[in-house]
């Protein structure tokens, strides 16, 4: 079977949305952390607070866009995260103190908030179901290749005008191109899927067009709730990635070594996203689910032990792995378990509930670490994920 065989239009596009806003967002986001405190002077504590925020910010909204938008038109919901998330781009492109950063990387993260689940909710649709995860890793692929470009970009940029703040700026600037370029392709080229059609009577569709909001939030069936629940155990010790990078640079990791190992750690999501997608489609979701959480397990683990740049990077390269099942196959999981139309509600559920879970897991994290230092922080968040594998592999469907 080809690659894209069976893959219909919606996803195809949706993956050069993807790749286009991930070239602007990967442009911007891996040097603006050295933007801010080389050339604004900005102490850590105000980075940590932008980037929690951001984390958090980025599911916020999730539950509730993926309701409205099981009502109908997700497209308008995708429109608008996108077109949010670009406009918000203007804002860090002119920004000169902290604060207008934090403003607008906030914004950035509402907007991926609401168009997430619609777009998610769109690909399922779109999608035969023995395909799903095909179709998942294939959109992460080409979001990931825009990771990969854009860091790559924004290092030919910096060679080219030098570290300086007129680079970084040029970079915030280009970065505005592939933002409202991605725009422009959802407006003309995504379709709204066809909603499936009920075997009801017209009045048992009316009932189902007034289900409340709480009341939908109820009828989500008790996989999809345990799965959740153990999902939220693992997110307490999924802590914000930029601490892996000060890991690496606390281990004796180079700035610009640093911008290498991230660009494999992309390579590597990219190249095993639709693999691992196709593989959860032969096997089941829920094995290699279990397996990613033990994964991660050790990667983390694997920090505590690691001095070189070699085993660092391998520990980036295997991290790779692990966030595209996380990206890619627990969607098409939850996508298994619920009807086309509470699809919206429950990766909304799913997104919203985890992400609050990602600013106290990093907040946790980075305060045992300063207190009791890396291996006892890295060493109890191997503990929480490999507890959350057991629970996956015994408690979930």
């Amino acid at each position: 079977m080809g690659l894209l065989d069976g893959i219909k239009q919606n996803v195809l596009v949706l993956g050069v949305v993807s790749f286009l806003t991930d070239v602007s967002s990967e442009m911007i986001f891996p040097i603006l952390p050295v933007f801010l405190t080389s050339i604004l002077g900005v102490g850590k504590e105000a980075i940590g607070l932008i980037e929690g925020i951001a984390d958090s910010a980025a599911s916020l909204l999730d539950i509730f866009i993926g309701y409205w938008s099981d009502k109908g038109q997700r497209k308008k919901f995708v429109i608008a995260g996108y077109g949010l998330s670009s406009i918000s781009k203007l804002g860090i492109a002119f920004a000169s103190t902290w604060p207008v950063f934090l403003v607008a990387r906030g914004v950035e993260r509402i907007g991926k908030s609401i168009r997430t689940s619609p777009r998610d909710a769109i690909i399922a649709a779109s999608t035969d179901k023995n395909m799903r995860g095909r179709a998942f890793g294939l959109h992460r692929a080409m979001d990931t290749l825009g990771a990969v470009t854009g860091p790559i970009i924004a290092y030919f940029i910096l060679a080219w005008m030098g570290s300086t703040e007129a680079g970084y700026r040029a970079i915030f600037y280009y970065a505005l191109i592939p933002a409202f370029l991605a725009v422009a392709v959802i407006w003309f080229f995504v379709k709204e899927p066809k909603a499936a059609p009920l075997p009801l009577a017209l009045a048992a569709k009316e009932k189902v067009k007034k289900v409340g909001f709480w009341q939908k939030l109820r009828m989500l069936k008790g996989d999809y709730k345990r799965f959740l629940g153990i999902s939220c155990i693992f997110s307490l010790a999924y802590f914000s990635f930029a601490l892996l990078i000060v890991r690496a640079s606390e281990i004796g990791i180079a700035a610009e070594n640093i911008l290498l190992i991230y660009i494999l750690y992309n390579i590597v999501y990219m190249i095993f996203s639709v693999p691992i997608g196709q593989l959860s489609d032969k096997i089941g979701r829920k094995p290699i689910i279990v397996a990613s959480f033990f994964l991660y397990a050790l990667i983390v683990a694997g920090f505590i032990f690691a001095n070189s740049f070699w085993q660092v990077a391998a520990l980036f390269a295997v991290y790779g792995i692990f966030v595209t099942t996380d990206e890619s196959v627990n969607k098409a999981y939850i996508s298994d378990m619920v009807p086309e139309k509470s699809r919206g509600i429950a990766l909304g559920a799913y997104n919203s509930a985890v992400g609050a879970v990602y600013l106290p897991a990093s907040v946790i994290f980075g305060a045992l670490w300063a207190a009791a230092g890396a291996p006892v922080a890295f060493g109890a968040a191997a503990v929480v994920a490999a507890i959350a594998g057991v629970g996956m592999l015994f408690y979930a469907k």
